[in-house]
């Protein structure tokens, strides 16, 4: 069986909160991803999304599972192989010491949170993760505002297909 995951992380892949941010962080995206749709303020009865909530010792890969359509190299633009991510997402399955790479379109030094994703990912030390939300959207920019206040720091999003 597939599921959906919406996936909030900093926009840093190195910040971290503190326990006292991110569980007010959590708390507020539990609230926000029992709401739907077009009528995103009122509460679905029918959903009860399950919250998980992670601090990594290292940035870690938040991707987009079946979603991920193309990377491309942000420094030449070229399409990069899919199967070279992969097999280093592989060999760092509790992050990574360093997201510093080296593209194999262009042998251009770059970092692996600057490549282009489509659909994003990310990388990060901290993530709330809604496992089949109640909602079939993108939490909006003011839904985002809110968790960034709460957590202390800019967040962004990424939704996963599993």
């Amino acid at each position: 069986m597939s599921e959906d995951v919406l996936s909030v992380i900093p926009t840093d892949p190195h910040w971290q909160p503190g326990r006292a941010a991110g569980e007010r962080a959590a708390a507020l995206v539990t609230r926000l991803s029992a709401h739907h749709g077009a009528a995103a303020d009122e509460p679905d009865a029918d959903v009860d999304p399950r919250i998980d909530v992670d601090w990594y010792a290292a940035p870690t890969v938040v991707d987009c599972g079946g979603n991920l359509q193309r990377i491309g190299c942000s420094h030449c633009g070229a399409p990069i192989d899919r199967e070279w991510y992969a097999d280093l997402v592989e060999h760092h399955p509790h992050g990574f010491p360093t997201l510093a790479v080296t593209v194999p379109c262009c042998a251009a030094a770059t970092s692996l949170d600057a490549l282009d994703y489509d659909w994003p990912c990310g990388f990060a030390r901290f993530e709330i993760a809604v496992w089949n939300p109640g909602r079939l959207i993108w939490f909006g920019d003011d839904e985002l505002s809110a968790v960034a206040e709460a957590l202390g720091h800019p967040v962004r999003q990424v939704r996963a297909h599993i």
